[in-house]
Formats: C-alpha cells, sequence, structure tokens
C-alpha cells in the first residue's frame, strides 16, 4: 500500500516510463477512487465499464501525463467522461418535434405522468437530479445553482439541458 504522496508520485513517474509493473501497481492503487467516482457520474448498471474502460485509458495514456501532480485531476477526468460516453450511448436516440412531445404526453392521465416524471427523476443519475431538483423544484438561479455547486453556470446550464433530455426521453418512452 502506498503511504505517502512521495511514494505515489514515484509510482506515477515509473509508470510513465513504461514499467508494466509499476502501471499494474498504479491501476490497482487508484481503483478504488476510480470505483468511487464513477459511481457517483454514472448509471449504476454503466459503472462496471466505466472502471474497466476508464482503467485502460490510465495504462495507455499516463505515459503522456505532463505533471505528476494533474494525475488525480486526470484521473478523474477520465472517469467522468467514459461515464458520459456510456450514457451518451445508452440514450441515444432522434428526439421528436416538440409539438408532437407535449400532444402524446397531454393525451396520458395526469396520474400517469406524475408516476412517470417520479420513476424518470429517480432513474437520473446524482449529478443531473440534484442540478434539476435545484433549478425546478427549489427554483433557485442558475447562478444560486453554480454557486451552491461551486461549478461554473455553463456547466450548471450544460447539465440541466442534458437532465431535463433524460426526463423527457423517458416519458415520452414509457
Amino acid at each position: 500500500m502506498i503511504t505517502s504522496t512521495n511514494e505515489r508520485d514515484n509510482l506515477i513517474l515509473s509508470a510513465q516510463t513504461g514499467d508494466a509493473e509499476a502501471i499494474n501497481r498504479l491501476l490497482a492503487v487508484c481503483q478504488a477512487d476510480v470505483r468511487r467516482y464513477a459511481r457517483k457520474h454514472c448509471q449504476a448498471s454503466d459503472v462496471d465499464d466505466a472502471i474497466q474502460e476508464s482503467l485502460l485509458v490510465i495504462s495507455r495514456k499516463v505515459k503522456g501525463l505532463k505533471a505528476v501532480a494533474a494525475f488525480s485531476s486526470w484521473l478523474f477526468t477520465v472517469v467522468k467522461r467514459e461515464c458520459r460516453k456510456l450514457s451518451r450511448i445508452m440514450f441515444r436516440y432522434e428526439p421528436l418535434p416538440d409539438e408532437l412531445a407535449e400532444r402524446l404526453l397531454l393525451q396520458r392521465p395526469q396520474d400517469d405522468l406524475r408516476i412517470d416524471l417520479a420513476a424518470a427523476l429517480e432513474s437520473l443519475p446524482a449529478h443531473y437530479l440534484e442540478v434539476i431538483l435545484l433549478r425546478d423544484f427549489e427554483e433557485l438561479t442558475i447562478a444560486e445553482i453554480a454557486a451552491r455547486l461551486e461549478e461554473g453556470t455553463g456547466a450548471v446550464k450544460s447539465r440541466l439541458h442534458r437532465a431535463r433530455e433524460l426526463v423527457r426521453e423517458y416519458m415520452l418512452n414509457n
């Protein structure tokens, strides 16, 4: 087990030189962090795939890492990117025109819509659910959400847009 930052940095440096044993050890050391982060940012069914793909990317691209100190943030960026990629694949669809989608939803009984909305919200990954609840239920502004989440307004807008797309898709397909 790695006990200090120096040991971790030395392991990363060794992995960057192509040392296969160091790469394997680095992957073993960072696997718990990758798993924890993937659980937070992926659909439950995608966690194992995201972990596997992330570790593969890390093993292949650690050589190109410019600064050892950037490893942790790079690691999480890789995991987040893999989660997004898997999510896009899972939710790939041809969007209906807004008017047609609205007509389809209005034809359904109100109680069914409420049940489907609750199920759609439950199906969202935590980071999407959080932003949609803050905006649409607590009625916070984008700036207020960004401040609360300590993120940029652009990231909040993007996440809110994606969350609403996922809810819409769920509602139209159920």
